[in-house]
């Protein structure tokens, strides 16, 4: 499908969410992209791990790397100023030698806790299924292909 008949095709993708039931239906079209961008922002990965880390108060910058295995410096960066765009991390600098920073919740940020602990805790008790339906999906398609 060329590209311009692909932009004809999809210029009702709104009206069609709206027929679909579901969460979708209830939002106002206005309030869609914002709420995808949002969920974006808090479902990612590494948002739901900082935000889960922080639960315990304030950390430096390098004691929230120490405890998530696995991020970058990059990503714990980009991640940090997206949280903090959005009212749910703030970010506080103490004039001292050396230069102390500390990252903290929100109270906007706090009220999302409870929810991002409840995904990890899922995530927790459900890997082994997910393990286990992952590997049969992948051997079934292995086999068939």
């Amino acid at each position: 499908m060329s590209a311009g008949r692909l932009g004809s095709a999809r210029t009702n993708v709104l009206g069609d969410v709206r027929r679909t039931p579901g969460p979708c239906a209830q939002w106002d079209s206005q309030d869609i992209d914002f709420i995808r961008e949002i969920l974006d922002l808090v479902g990612d990965k590494w948002s739901v791990l900082i935000i889960g880390t922080l639960t315990d108060g304030p950390m430096r910058y390098s004691d929230l790397a120490a405890a998530i295995p696995g991020i970058s410096q990059r990503m714990l960066t980009l991640t940090l100023k997206h949280l903090r765009r959005s009212g749910l991390v703030s970010r506080t600098a103490y004039a001292e030698v050396p230069p102390r920073v500390e990252y903290s919740l929100t109270e906007l940020g706090t009220s999302l806790l409870s929810t991002v602990l409840d995904l990890a805790a899922w995530s927790a008790g459900h890997h082994r299924q997910i393990r286990d339906h992952r590997h049969a999906f992948d051997t079934e398609a292995a086999s068939n292909a």
